[in-house]
């Protein structure tokens, strides 16, 4: 009897340990670059497909790469405002497609990295909108802007590929100010705001709540819930990459407090966005994860940040906003860092997921290991 129990016991054990086992691999399978689900749905149906190019573009715009994390992107986007969520699913879209009709590079569809671009000139083109939401003529330069980015993106590709750069969002950050500058804020069809420069410090200065609201400033959204969604998106995708958004973030709104901006842009994350993509692409990203490239990312982030006060009090003095000139122009140069550092930068085509990135560097040291040993002996 006693030793049934025990049986019993040990079996129940097995048993739980079991369905640990199990949910653990079910979360791991929807983590990282999720490479099974191309594999997957090489056979469906062309609509599914665009589906899941289209997600993975959705999180291009926060330097991710999952279709899962894509769709709770989507889902922050339309909670903080159904009209930014559709205007963005047209961006996304849009961008894509025209890469297929015009035979991009597969692997770059397929990829998501036709989309990321148009989805983010077709959000500001909503934020800066003066003529409400539910304005549907301005689905027309929404679509025009977005298909423009794919040929930006592939001409930019081609020049900036001898030094192994990345394209990033240049394309986005060109379109959306010819944009504006061509439109005006008085433009009878297309009106919209003109930004401000950040300008001084209110007394007001509760600014913890601007940290997670840099990460969803990096959409364009500046709701609190969705911003944390946002968040959850990134720490599906990768939390060592979730890790540096808000510390970024953290870091461009110290930068903003002591370079006393007014209130608005610390507490709506204006001042953090740019800090958070800074570190993001240091930290694990772009460079394998280390002390050294730990420190480089907060030295990023602080740069990007004190060059978007920069860049926002020079170019709001004509009404036009910084976007992520800042962020963009910080990495290429963190990218042509020469010396010790070097070393730990990744080739732009061998980027993953940052914890993939570091057990890919862990088993090329050890291969390297391996055949210095074997040339000794």
């Amino acid at each position: 009897m006693w030793m049934e129990t025990k049986a019993e016991v040990e079996e129940a054990r097995r048993s739980r340990a079991s369905s640990r086992r199990r949910v653990l691999n079910s979360l791991l399978f929807c983590t990282g670059d999720m490479e099974h689900l191309d594999k997957y749905m090489e056979d469906k149906w062309f609509v599914l497909q665009l589906a899941v190019w289209g997600l993975r573009g959705v999180t291009r715009v926060i330097l991710a790469n999952n279709p899962l994390s894509g769709a709770l992107i989507l889902a922050a986007l339309y909670w903080a405002s159904p009209w930014q969520g559709l205007l963005g699913t047209v961006g996304v879209l849009a961008s894509t497609l025209t890469a297929v009709i015009i035979g991009q590079d597969s692997a770059e569809v397929t990829g998501g990295l036709h989309g990321f671009n148009g989805m983010l000139v077709s959000l500001l083109m909503g934020v800066f909108s003066s003529a409400g939401d539910w304005y549907w003529w301005l689905l027309l330069p929404v679509l025009l802007g977005s298909a423009t980015c794919v040929f930006l993106f592939s001409g930019l590709s081609s020049l900036l590929d001898r030094w192994d750069l990345p394209a990033a969002v240049f394309p986005f950050n060109i379109i959306i100010i010819l944009y504006l500058l061509s439109t005006g804020p008085n433009n009878p069809y297309f009106p919209h705001h003109s930004a401000t420069p950040p300008g001084a410090l209110d007394t007001d200065t509760d600014v913890i709540r601007g940290i997670p609201l840099g990460v969803g400033q990096i959409f364009a959204c500046g709701a609190l819930g969705p911003s944390l969604l946002i968040l959850g998106a990134v720490l599906l995708y990768s939390p060592l990459l979730a890790v540096h958004a808000v510390l970024g973030s953290a870091v461009g709104t110290l930068a903003g407090l002591s370079m006393a901006v007014r209130h608005g842009s610390l507490y709506s994350g204006l001042s953090g966005f740019n800090g958070a993509l800074g570190c993001m692409n240091v930290g694990g990203l772009f460079f394998t994860f280390s002390w050294r490239t730990h420190l480089l990312a907060i030295a990023s982030a602080f740069l990007s940040a004190y060059v978007d006060i920069a860049l926002s009090n020079l170019m709001g003095t004509v009404g036009l906003p910084a976007c992520s000139w800042a962020a963009t122009l910080t990495a290429t140069l963190m990218l042509l860092l020469t010396g010790s550092l070097a070393a730990y930068r990744i080739p732009t085509g061998q980027v993953m997921a940052p914890e993939r990135n570091l057990r890919s560097c862990s088993q090329w040291e050890a291969g390297n290991t391996t055949d210095r040993e074997s040339t000794d002996v």
